[in-house]
């Protein structure tokens, strides 16, 4: 799942010269869409699932009983959190990737010697926003400073707090799974020049049984299969589509092969779909393309970070090697 991956705050543009983040959102939300709805197969990135409501049917995900990666990571970070800190060192300032409901951050937070500053970076405006007011409520001594911005693109971020504290990149819920490998480097290599001169605490989902996969994926309740059709609702409400939600499909899967769950919306029956004055056709059983999610070995994870300039450092993982957070140290 992308965990919290591209979510943000209304109240600033994403950078010198860009859109404010509705309008940018919106706009590219349109292009990439149609775009989508274009192509074969058909494909659209899953930062797209993050306006205020799929938001807050993500957090409902990360409570439920079979999705193990929140729970799991948390228990990791709360086990070592010490170990983290003092990797991390004192006056540390900490740039979250993704930073969403800010809940993971605290249990660094807690731990670790009077931390500089807290810059959280998201597109999801509304949602950033209420967390960060919750976490200044919690830490009033604490500098946050929301960034809106898609962390995917070049960023610009305010210069590193002056003194000795050096600026560490936080990635956690294996949202690094939801690239492509050649995107994952990327990210990689962009995190790396952001971060220079100090590290970057990565988290990364471990392969496992194919049926735990599955479940975390395919709910009972069905929240996940509501974060999936979210999309088309945003669609309707945001950009005059007519999708009718009703006519598609929830569909996740382990494509083994790949090592990655595969997440698509999958047409119900032959229909059409306006958007922007095109119409689109769907056979049955014609899908559109929402999420990957790969998965990793430990080994292959740090070989991936020391392609992009990483050296690589602790590994923290569960006892049952579910889930593992990896210390990168960035390029000097």
């Amino acid at each position: 799942m992308l965990n919290r991956s591209l979510a943000g705050h209304e109240g600033a543009a994403a950078a010198a010269g860009q859109q404010a983040p509705h309008e940018a959102g919106q706009s590219g939300f349109a292009a990439d869409l149609a775009r989508a709805l274009a192509t074969r197969p058909r494909s659209i990135s899953p930062k797209y699932f993050y306006d205020a409501r799929g938001s807050q049917l993500f957090d409902r995900i990360c409570e439920l009983p079979e999705y193990y990666p929140t729970r799991t990571e948390l228990a990791i970070l709360s086990d070592h959190a010490d170990e983290i800190a003092r990797q991390m060192g004192p006056r540390a300032e900490i740039v979250e990737f993704g930073a969403g409901s800010c809940v993971k951050v605290g249990l660094l937070l807690d731990a670790m010697d009077r931390p500089a500053r807290y810059l959280p970076i998201d597109i999801s405006g509304q949602h950033l926003a209420a967390s960060a007011a919750q976490l200044r409520a919690q830490y009033p001594e604490l500098d946050v400073q929301p960034v809106v911005a898609d962390y995917t693109r070049r960023l610009l971020l305010p210069a590193p707090v002056s003194g000795d504290g050096q600026r560490v990149g936080f990635f956690p819920g294996s949202t690094i799974g939801n690239f492509t490998p050649a995107e994952a480097l990327h990210f990689l290599q962009v995190a790396g020049q952001v971060l220079r001169g100090g590290a970057l605490l990565l988290g990364a989902d471990l392969i496992k049984d194919p049926a735990a996969l599955h479940a975390a994926y395919n709910d009972a309740q069905g929240v996940t299969a509501a974060f999936n059709l979210n999309l088309l609702a945003r669609a309707n409400r945001e950009l005059g589509a007519d999708f009718v939600p009703e006519q598609f499909a929830h569909s996740a899967f382990y494509n083994a092969p790949l090592q990655r769950i595969e997440m698509h919306l999958v047409s119900r029956c032959r229909q059409q779909v306006k958007l922007a004055g095109q119409s689109h056709g769907f056979e049955e059983g014609d899908t559109l393309h929402t999420e990957n999610s790969y998965k990793f070995t430990i080994e292959g994870l740090r070989a991936l970070a020391a392609r992009a300039g990483f050296r690589p450092g602790p590994v923290w993982t569960d006892p049952r090697r579910m889930f593992s957070l990896h210390w990168l140290h960035a390029p000097a």
